[in-house]
């Protein structure tokens, strides 16, 4: 998956269309995005010990990944990423338009030698 937690999104579809997010978590397996300010939801919830006064708690819901865009921390758009390994063959992501680095996604796979 192309968007790890702490990534600044754009989210393309939906009520929440053009808003701006941190990634606060990433479900792999359904394919989903949790963002910051996005998609929320009123909760209902009953009085209890753990919330004495009860009401209605806002949270946010998953989000598609397909939905949503990496914002470029350089460029300031949002940009499709790429691949590709470094000389020393650790693997990298980085923006397609303007070809900055997001940071390292795997090291490098020198083998050890004792």
């Amino acid at each position: 998956m192309h968007i790890r937690a702490n990534d600044t999104v754009m989210v393309l579809t939906g009520d929440d269309r053009g808003e701006h997010g941190k990634v606060l978590k990433v479900d792999h397996q359904a394919g989903k995005v949790i963002v910051e300010h996005v998609n929320r939801v009123y909760k209902h919830v009953r009085r209890s010990q753990r919330n004495p006064q009860g009401g209605r708690l806002s949270k946010e819901m998953p989000v598609p990944v397909s939905n949503v865009m990496l914002m470029c921390t350089k460029c300031s758009r949002p940009t499709r990423v790429g691949y590709r390994y470094t000389d020393d063959g650790a693997k990298h992501r980085f923006c397609k338009k303007c070809g900055a680095s997001f940071g390292e996604i795997a090291p490098s796979r020198t083998k050890k030698t004792t």
